[in-house]
């Protein structure tokens, strides 16, 4: 890959481009509902438990260590963006988590969370699942936004290997929504439907992120803890619990053990 030639892309191009990737294989992986009627509770806890393990890798490899090597380069504290950074990211998805409608997969309508509403089922579903990859977006969009800062081949590799780990998770999360959303009644063609579309606020987000990063560089530092609190959210608030449902928690504990060594392999190995 020639990384002198792509660093003469605009860095905001460049995450819409990676982000556009990662909806894509979550897109592949909702295309399975057009193969597959159910999954099995062990596949399906291990899909989530592997998203998981990768979200918690990428978090540490990709965000927060740049975050405090920048910051202790820069002379500020190592510590404080990292803190900051996280706790906020954390502080935001809870605060969306509260306001936004949602409903979790095979919860009744009742157990909605988020303001209340009377919005259909189907939407309900899709928003709970778009918060996954609110905070997958974000973290591609900043870390292809440093190379605003430091247009580095390292840099450039290290927001690839990002979003090559993230696309990687997103396949089995994308069959992890569509599947069980035929098993809820949908119809194959409503539910891949409903499943890549979780996946269009990546490139949303991964734009965000960059375009800030662009507008107020010091915020570098912050905004890739911030990226990591939000990641780390969604794992602990969502796909861990998810993935811990019945009797084949082995599966989704084997799964995520998985997916950090993928990411940590795809980070440290080639970023």
């Amino acid at each position: 890959m020639d990384f002198e030639k792509l660093l003469q892309f605009n860095p905001v191009f460049l995450a819409l481009m990676a982000t556009l990737f990662t909806w894509f294989l979550t897109a592949l992986g909702a295309s399975m509902v057009f193969f597959f009627k159910k999954i099995e509770k062990k596949v399906l806890n291990s899909m989530l438990g592997f998203a998981a393990g990768v979200m918690i890798a990428a978090s540490f490899w990709s965000l927060l260590k740049p975050s405090i090597e920048m910051a202790g380069e820069s002379g500020v504290q190592p510590w404080l963006p990292a803190v900051i950074g996280f706790l906020s990211g954390g502080a935001f998805l809870l605060l969306i988590d509260k306001l936004l409608p949602h409903l979790h997969l095979g919860l009744s309508v009742d157990k909605a969370e988020g303001i209340k509403t009377d919005w259909q089922r189907s939407v309900l579903l899709v928003l709970a699942i778009t918060l996954h990859n609110i905070p997958e977006g974000l973290a591609v969009g900043v870390a292809f936004g440093a190379l605003a800062q430091n247009p580095d081949p390292g840099i450039l590799a290290g927001a690839i290997v990002l979003a090559t780990g993230i696309g990687l998770q997103n396949f089995p999360e994308g069959a992890a929504v569509s599947i069980p959303l035929r098993r809820e009644g949908f119809s194959r063609l409503k539910a891949f439907n409903y499943g890549q579309l979780s996946g269009i606020v990546e490139p949303i987000a991964g734009v965000l992120g960059a375009w800030m990063v662009l507008r107020i560089e010091p915020l570098l530092p912050y905004a890739l803890a911030f990226a990591a609190g939000a990641m780390i959210f969604v794992v602990v608030e969502e796909l861990i619990p998810e993935s811990q449902t019945g009797h084949e928690t082995d599966y989704s504990t084997i799964g995520a053990m998985l997916g950090f060594s993928v990411m940590m392999f795809l980070d440290v190995a080639l970023g």
